[in-house]
């Protein structure tokens, strides 16, 4: 028995490798990639390098209320941020998805939902409401940040280890290296 439970768990362990990866970028692409795509389409104002008020009051929510919902008081600088934040929520799952710069789009994606997780919480007031903060260890899973963010930082980091898997721009690109 002990000889059979060894020779499985070798066998897992071996395809772990192959699987991780390619399942990890299939359920970001089923559960993700569009909720950060419609994201950003809500910030642009018509058309690209543009930002809309959504834009602005999604990302720097209180300093949109300082100046009253008027873009046009808004700096160079939050345009940037603006811009650049919308471009990543477009290009970076794509990159995840199809298998490109796989660790790098991933890590970097980590970064962003810290980000949006820091702005969720603060920027739009969410820490003061336990069920958008949620709690680790209680008995509920559905906490918007703390439990839903945790997953999708874990299947990041999955991607950030282990690389894209075989079936990816990546390999393609370097046949002599292990994703």
């Amino acid at each position: 028995m002990i000889a059979l439970y060894d020779r499985t768990a070798h066998a897992l362990n071996a395809s772990a490798g192959v699987i991780l990866p390619t399942l990890a970028r299939f359920v970001f692409a089923a559960t993700l990639l569009f909720y950060f795509w419609n994201s950003a389409g809500t910030k642009w104002d018509g058309t690209p390098f543009t930002p809309g008020v959504g834009g602005y009051a999604q990302i720097f929510p209180k300093a949109m209320e300082a100046v009253g919902y008027d873009i046009s008081q808004m700096s160079v600088f939050h345009w940037a941020v603006v811009v650049g934040g919308t471009l990543a929520e477009y290009i970076l799952p794509l990159l995840i998805v199809i298998g490109l710069f796989t660790r790098l789009a991933s890590l970097a994606m980590i970064g962003f939902v810290v980000v949006q997780s820091l702005t969720d919480l603060y920027g739009h007031g969410g820490i003061e409401h336990a069920e958008t903060l949620g709690a680790w260890f209680d008995n509920l899973s559905n906490g918007a940040i703390l439990d839903q963010r945790a997953f999708w930082v874990l299947l990041l980091v999955t991607l950030v280890l282990k690389g894209a898997g075989p079936l990816s721009v990546d390999r393609i690109l370097n046949r002599s290296r292990s994703y």
